[in-house]
């Protein structure tokens, strides 16, 4: 028996406020590419199976691109007459009993099996049963639904657990809602062949369970999971569980690193050549607050013409001299440069300095972020 597992999708995601040559979010039209790989592996490699374990959509009401887009890869899986098992995540699980579950639009395919409204669902087949546990809201609620799954494990069928949660104290991410399993329960999982969890963004195997993965997200939503690889798992079954995975190629994320105590030689030696359409981060360490005032973000930008995008963090170094400032958080930020400044040059540069960092601030406090 061969499962192909994938997750965390995400369809409608976006930032970076980049449109592409079809006036869609870059990054949004990169997370359908990434969803559009897997379906062409899932044409060459025919499973027997295929689950998804929660996040299909990144948002409980997604755009109608992105539930146009889902629509038809769905229809392309339909065709396929493989059967398709997914769950919700809470991203795609609505906060109030007042919004429909997403999910409900796919319940017409013929080979297409949902699983939602915060409870268990035995999805039953000749020789393999699903326990399906979306995302719950309620823990008390999660540990009924728990109970159910446990109570229809069936020994002379295979038995694959799937949930959208957080297993182990390393895997929290600390989101709205999030369901975390109970420890309490997790010898369930040795009754079961293949447990295939959602939520967490990298692949990987949990604790000491030699069954028990997560697939991983097939796009980053953040610079810091910038270190995953992604892709999917086929897990497959026979007399024991054998658990591929398999990569998919997505835009790359790229760290450069500029020292700013040696900044032209920095410069010098830095290579872009791997940033082509790359997501390009930037450090700047060993910053002096004189020398960042200096240092103008457009000019680093430059340094990568051609990158996706740039984005720079400023890392500044530890002041050898005390600041004589005694109460650092009654002033703001740009009162704190300008005494550095004020310490470090004459009167003349620092009135030139001064107005220059009264108009950088100014404009920051124009920018607002968008933290996804």
């Amino acid at each position: 028996m061969k499962i192909l597992h994938f997750s965390d999708t995400h369809l409608g995601f976006n930032d970076l406020d980049i449109i592409n040559e079809n006036n869609i979010n870059q990054r949004e039209a990169d997370f359908y590419d990434a969803f559009s790989q897997v379906v062409e592996q899932i044409k060459l490699i025919k499973p027997d199976f295929i689950i998804h374990t929660g996040d299909l959509f990144h948002r409980a009401s997604p755009s109608n691109r992105a539930i146009t887009f889902a629509l038809e890869k769905f229809n392309e899986i339909n065709a396929l007459n493989i059967p398709f098992i997914l769950i919700a995540g809470n991203h795609s699980t609505p906060r109030t009993n007042l919004s429909s579950p997403i999910l409900k639009i796919f319940e017409n395919f013929k080979n297409i099996y949902v699983s939602y409204n915060q409870e268990y669902k035995k999805i039953e087949f000749e020789d393999v049963v699903f326990h399906t546990l979306p995302h719950m809201n309620d823990e008390n609620i999660a540990i009924e639904q728990i109970n159910f799954c446990e109570a229809n494990i069936d020994e002379n069928k295979k038995n694959i657990m799937m949930m959208h949660c957080s297993v182990g104290a390393w895997y929290l991410m600390s989101e709205f809602g999030e369901w975390v399993y109970p420890s309490n329960k997790e010898y369930i999982f040795e009754k079961m062949d293949y447990v295939a969890l959602g939520h967490w963004h990298g692949f990987g195997k949990v604790g000491k369970y030699e069954n028990v993965y997560y697939s991983g997200s097939l796009e980053r939503t953040s610079l810091n999971d910038k270190r995953n690889s992604k892709g999917f798992i086929v897990a497959t079954i026979k007399d024991t569980l054998t658990i591929d995975y398999k990569e998919i190629n997505i835009r790359a994320i790229r760290q450069k690193e500029i020292d700013c105590e040696d900044y032209e030689t920095s410069i010098q030696a830095l290579d872009t050549s791997d940033c082509q359409n790359a997501i390009v981060e930037v450090k700047l360490t060993n910053l002096t607050p004189l020398g960042s005032i200096d240092i103008q973000n457009k000019q680093i930008k430059e340094l990568f013409p051609s990158a996706l995008s740039v984005s720079i963090k400023r890392e500044f170094k530890k002041d050898t001299t005390s600041s004589n400032i005694d109460n650092l958080e009654a002033i703001s930020l740009e009162e704190y440069f300008l005494e550095h400044i004020k310490e470090s040059c004459n009167d003349l540069e620092y009135e030139r300095l001064k107005q220059k960092t009264q108009e950088l601030f100014s404009k920051y406090e124009e920018v607002s972020y968008d933290t996804n």
